[in-house]
């Protein structure tokens, strides 16, 4: 079973922040990373979940609302009087670019499904690009649209769909997006194992996010590898990797 970390180490640290995905990459034997990217107001790429800031920041309104010098002035609590901000998809490859350069992937979700950012898939197929890590990098995202863009614009790009039942995954590959792994919803295996023999399947997780204390339960990782699983986006891989 290969494990990521859910947008960093979001169990104990906030969510797709910096100091989440600094503790991410010092986790031995960690697959890769698993962040969500939005553009703002003026064009700029940022790594939030939500669509809106709500839930993660002391703003309030949509990403896209926002210039990127708004965005930076709003704060996430940290705790201990520790405050992040959301950071730039430059920022994250700032820190992350010489780990995947030795081995660590990037599964980078394009959260279009909501909002079609335009130009989005550009913007980060460049930065990808001008970092030489394209072989580092995988792209996921609801909208099966936003990934046949992708591999129109880089035909070696590496595919991942995403929907809550892997039946639903299969059904959208079945089209053009070019897919070459299903990303569903831990409990939407469906279908058996035996039918997705040969196949990549990257589970996603809810589960408890910080500031939420840790339950202490463990999921049975070989129960889900005999879903069809083989790789598990994991908001506390450290849990798993020590």
């Amino acid at each position: 079973m290969k494990i990521w970390a859910h947008r960093g180490c979001s169990q104990h640290y906030p969510e797709n922040t910096l100091t989440a995905f600094e503790k991410a990459v010092s986790i031995n034997g960690l697959t890769g990373i698993e962040l969500d990217v939005q553009l703002t107001r003026d064009g700029k790429p940022v790594v939030c979940h939500d669509e809106k800031v709500d839930r993660t920041t002391d703003g309030i309104g949509d990403v896209r609302s926002f210039s990127l010098q708004e965005l930076k002035k709003l704060q996430i609590d940290a705790g201990n009087g520790q405050i992040e901000r959301i950071p730039t998809m430059e920022e994250v490859f700032d820190l992350i670019g010489g780990f995947l350069k030795k081995g660590l992937l990037l599964n980078i979700e394009l959260k279009n499904s909501l909002y079609p950012y335009e130009g989005m898939e550009e913007k980060i197929i460049d930065m990808v690009y001008s970092r030489g890590i394209q072989d580092s990098v995988i792209y996921s995202s609801f909208y099966a649209q936003s990934l046949e863009k992708v591999k129109m614009l880089d035909s070696h790009a590496r595919i991942g769909i995403l929907d809550v039942k892997v039946s639903d995954c299969l059904y959208k590959l079945k089209g053009r997006c070019g897919a070459d792994a299903l990303h569903p919803y831990w409990k939407g295996m469906d279908i058996s194992a035996g039918d997705l023999t040969g196949m990549t399947v990257r589970a996603w997780f809810g589960g408890q996010l910080y500031p939420k204390k840790p339950t202490g339960t463990k999921l049975d990782l070989d129960k889900l590898e005999n879903q069809g699983i083989t790789d598990v986006f994991l908001n506390e891989p450290e849990a798993y990797l020590k």
